[in-house]
């Protein structure tokens, strides 16, 4: 999310391209002793360069998970690495953003207040793209009625919210 929404600014597709040369540019270290408190401090800055904090562990975990796949590399192991690879969404992903607030003003409204949609088109095999090596991050929405019509344009058609019915 934080990559997709660009919290880190324009350049956070950049940072997140860094953040792989960095993580395998410290792997890679020759005769080094490697210890995980510095992947930690590694991630944990790159998160901060995303003004995001993570305080559940989960940096920790990944340095873990990390430092335990190197360890298999290093043994001619790579079954983790191809359970990895074969993880990757093969689906586009698609972000949808609706606007939850109720318009109580009786006209309609072709500028967009009412809702807006943005799609995140990314291309699964563009190794370019640091989006496409990330697991599909899923947003909590509401179950859908129907599914959305899109025109030829590529605008999504979305029905009023109001209530159908007659006011009391």
């Amino acid at each position: 999310m934080a990559i997709q929404n660009e919290w880190g600014g324009r350049d956070t597709r950049q940072k997140a391209q860094q953040l792989a040369v960095d993580v395998y540019n410290w792997l890679i270290r020759p005769a080094e002793a490697l210890y995980v408190d510095e992947l930690e401090n590694l991630l944990d800055d790159f998160m901060l360069s995303l003004n995001t904090e993570i305080d559940d562990g989960s940096i920790e975990e990944i340095a873990d998970n990390l430092m335990i796949m190197h360890e298999e590399c290093l043994e001619g192991n790579f079954a983790s690495i191809e359970r990895l690879r074969q993880s990757i969404p093969t689906a586009n992903h698609r972000m949808q953003v609706v606007n939850g607030g109720e318009d109580d003003s009786d006209s309609t409204s072709s500028s967009g207040d009412e809702s807006m949609e943005i799609a995140d088109e990314t291309d699964p095999s563009d190794p370019a793209d640091p989006s496409s090596n990330l697991s599909d991050m899923t947003l909590s929405e509401p179950a859908r009625q129907h599914a959305p019509i899109v025109d030829a344009d590529g605008w999504t058609v979305v029905s009023s919210r109001r209530n159908k019915g007659g006011r009391h």
